[in-house]
């Protein structure tokens, strides 16, 4: 049996075991086993347990005062974006919409989708999310989706390819012969490596022109995601259109529904649908307030997702305690509304661990496949451990440190498909220099394509003006004579 330390050389197919660490199994009744080893054979979890016995051939991978876990999924997040990382930082949800939808999200090329797909994917690995939802709705142009697909194939990780173009109608991209003979082409046949998906939204327009690409969706038994509740975009007519004209399915992902009204939240419930929630951009952007406390009152199934990277961060760590601390700070705001006082918290730790990963599996049909460190599901396996970190010891509340402690940087190992693609902090077998030269080229060509006037403008939004009140208590002179401050 072999040990490694740093950067193996990983025979293909080679078995692999996880030694001592405290594993987050996930399963159906969250078991956690301290000091327990897991064992990948080929591309499956072979067995879970203290003490296994492994193969002679064997990789043997250090978890001593680690965290072994399911890898981490995304269910929302816009890759072709992430060559523009924090642009977008100081933005409002309408300047994204105008930069992106009206003015300079036309200018991108298929070789700066393939940039930004394939640094956001690389860095969705680096995190510890092992599949990715690729809410590509950047794709203006066969082209321009294939040279997405082209960077998803290029990087080890499992996604999903959720197929949107902003600059059509879905009615008309969707109905189109081109968009079919794509699918044909590149989707068909893919097993669980790279999924699809429909990704497009509905506007409540009465006509319901969405209808369309709702009923090619129904044609090719593809999985709906829409951008659902975001304030002044999509609204509660979205939802009733969708449910009165029968397309709302248990497969449907809603992302953001930050502002439905109860029926809208009813009706999801009541189909079987799931609520990928942004927390970081909902508390940012303005599509409303993250909606975890209102999803938990209707028992609406829910995962966890990014976004894009223009804004925020690209792991789930930071998704995991945004959300707890939205929830919470919700819970909080109600019960003080009501002179009251919430003494215990609803939402907990490890809720958010599972909607971080069986959250994720179950919203994209993958429950079987992944989701789980359990026998026989797919070996997506994530480590967190940071020797050096004084922040990774010592580990009392399991479900605690990964939401509110652990980061990026301590995740050490990671496996996808039973293929090990990070090892002791460093990746392994991906080209990163590639990646930082594409997104060079982008960003090269963006900033000559807008004008360095325009391209600085966009990142640096106007500041509204700020009114000061009066204040009542201010004071402008002391007069010593009388003791006194004088207005």
């Amino acid at each position: 049996m072999s040990t490694v330390d740093n950067g193996p050389a990983v025979t293909s197919g080679q078995p692999m075991i996880f030694r001592n660490g405290l594993v987050l199994t996930m399963d159906d009744v969250r078991t956690v086993l301290p000091g327990a080893d897991v064992l990948v054979i080929g591309e499956r979890i072979a067995e879970v347990g203290v003490g296994l016995t492994a193969p002679p051939d064997a990789l043997e991978i250090d978890a001593t005062d680690g965290i072994l876990m399911p890898g981490m999924i995304d269910t929302h997040r816009h890759l072709w974006q992430t060559a523009m990382r924090g642009y977008g930082a100081d933005w409002t949800l309408t300047q994204y919409f105008v930069w992106y939808y009206l003015e300079s999200g036309k200018l991108f090329r298929p070789e700066d989708i393939y940039a930004g797909n394939l640094l956001g994917a690389i860095e969705a690995i680096d995190a510890g999310v092992t599949t990715t939802v690729d809410w590509s709705h950047g794709l203006q142009t066969p082209q321009h989706a294939d040279a997405a697909v082209d960077a998803l194939e290029a990087v080890p990780g499992r996604f999903v390819l959720a197929y949107g173009n902003i600059q059509q109608g879905p009615w008309q991209w969707a109905t189109s012969p081109e968009f079919r003979d794509f699918v044909q082409r590149r989707l068909h046949g893919r097993g669980d490596m790279l999924g699809f998906q429909m990704a497009f939204d509905v506007t409540g327009d009465p006509a319901f022109p969405e209808r369309a690409a709702f009923e090619v969706a129904r044609e090719l038994g593809v999985p709906v995601t829409t951008h659902a509740g975001v304030w002044g975009a999509t609204n509660d007519d979205g939802i009733r259109l969708m449910h009165e004209n029968g397309f709302m399915t248990p497969e449907t992902v809603y992302v953001h529904a930050a502002t439905l009204t109860r029926d809208s939240y009813h009706r999801i419930a009541a189909t079987g649908g799931s609520v990928s929630v942004s927390t970081e951009s909902e508390q940012s952007a303005g599509q409303g307030y993250p909606p975890t406390w209102q999803l938990r009152h209707h028992d609406i199934p829910v995962s966890l997702s990014m976004d894009t990277s223009v804004w925020w961060s690209g792991d789930l760590f930071s998704a995991m305690r945004s959300t707890l601390g939205a929830d919470r700070s919700r819970e909080h705001l109600e019960a003080h509304g009501r002179q009251d006082t919430v003494t215990h918290c609803h939402l907990r730790a490890e809720q958010v661990v599972e909607w971080a990963t069986r959250g994720g599996s179950r919203a994209l049909g993958l429950d079987d496949t992944v989701g789980s460190l359990t026998v026989g599901k797919k070996a997506d396996v994530v480590l967190i451990k940071n020797d050096d970190s004084p922040v990774m010891f010592p580990i009392l509340h399991p479900y605690g440190q990964v939401a509110f402690q652990a980061q990026r940087g301590d995740v050490h190992s990671v496996v996808v498909n039973g293929r090990l693609v990070k090892h002791a902090h460093r990746l392994v077998g991906i080209d990163l220099g590639k990646a930082r030269r594409e997104v060079e080229r982008t960003i090269e060509y963006l900033i000559g394509a807008m004008g360095d006037e325009a391209w600085a403008r966009g990142m640096n939004p106007d500041i509204p003006e700020t009114n000061l009140m009066d204040n009542p208590y201010t004071y402008t002179e002391w007069d010593a004579g009388s003791a006194q401050w004088k207005h």
